[in-house]
């Protein structure tokens, strides 16, 4: 499994598109049935008020609380999707199959969700998600000295790229035991300057996908998202609760590791001469070929500022 590439059962796409067009249909239905109700309701209501040639402060109140319900109303329309004009039906069918089937599967294998805003730059974040060091290091509590034995593939992209590696558990006691195997090859992807996928295989071919969105938001803090998903067959308000507390646990070991680069000349990172080429930098050095020319930093925090 892994996010940019989910894959379903031709046989079950018709049926999944069937459910998901009818439930587009009900949303929609619901939606404007809404609306003349509302507006009758606010009718009536203005009509009551006045009629008597007095205002009181709780129907003044009443009055304002249904306009607001109703202008929210509004605001709630359901998202539009392509018709058959858009495309011819060969091509609208493909697409409506695709975009349904991975929409409900995508929602499906969403665990938890998280968001923080840190007092770091967002180049700090980014050189520590692609460091693969920093696993043995930085996280050597919570993860109990797990080790990397070597890097099995690169591969580049026009936008970044993936680093397949091999880990091994080499306690008994590492409660990451019950998650996976002792020996596994774990896939870390930069997906956009701003994305980064971290893709972790357990028992029986089911995985852990962490998705990180670090955005910048000034030269000084960053707007960090972390979105677990996994198809394992647990219990989902038991592995949510443990999902939770690893993001948090990890989290929290990254605040002075952070910090510490923080601390340092942030634009040193960005200098391509200078970053490490050690096979385990590989990701972040890609990141910096893309990214990293003079003031790049300052344009990525600019672009961000501007959507």
């Amino acid at each position: 499994m892994s996010i940019n590439c989910l894959k379903n059962q031709d046989s079950n796409i018709p049926n999944i598109v069937e459910i998901a067009l009818f439930i587009d249909k009900i949303k929609n239905s619901i939606w404007l049935f809404g609306i003349p109700s509302w507006l009758f309701g606010i009718t009536d209501r203005s009509i009551a008020v006045f009629a008597d040639g007095s205002l009181s402060a709780i129907e003044i109140f009443q009055l304002f609380t249904a306009s607001f319900f109703f202008m929210s109303w509004l605001y709630l329309k359901p998202e539009e999707s392509f018709n058959s004009n858009d495309l011819d039906p060969t091509q609208y069918q493909e697409y409506l199959a695709r975009t349904q089937a991975n929409k409900l599967q995508i929602r499906k294998l969403h665990m938890i969700s998280q968001e923080y805003i840190l007092p770091f730059p967002y180049i700090c974040q980014i050189y520590h998600l692609l460091n693969l060091k920093h696993l043995e290091t930085v996280h050597r509590f919570s993860l109990n000295n797990l080790k990397i034995l070597n890097i099995s593939q690169f591969q580049t992209t026009n936008v970044g790229g993936k680093i397949t590696f091999q880990t091994i558990l080499d306690s008994p006691a590492n409660p990451l035991r019950i998650w996976r195997q002792p020996t596994v090859e774990v896939d870390l992807i930069l997906h956009t300057p701003y994305t980064v996928e971290l893709s972790i295989p357990v028992y029986n071919h089911k995985r852990i996908i962490v998705i990180f969105n670090a955005f910048p938001l000034t030269d000084s803090e960053h707007q960090l998202f972390i979105d677990i998903y996994s198809d394992l067959e647990w219990p989902k308000p038991l592995l949510q609760i443990i999902l939770h507390f690893a993001s948090c646990l990890t989290l929290f070991e990254d605040l002075p590791y952070l910090k510490a680069l923080a601390d340092k000349n942030i634009e040193r990172l960005f200098n391509l001469s200078r970053t490490s080429n050690h096979e385990s930098a590989l990701l972040f050095k890609r990141f910096v070929e893309l990214y990293g020319s003079s003031g790049e930093a300052t344009k990525l925090l600019e672009g961000r500022e501007e959507s």
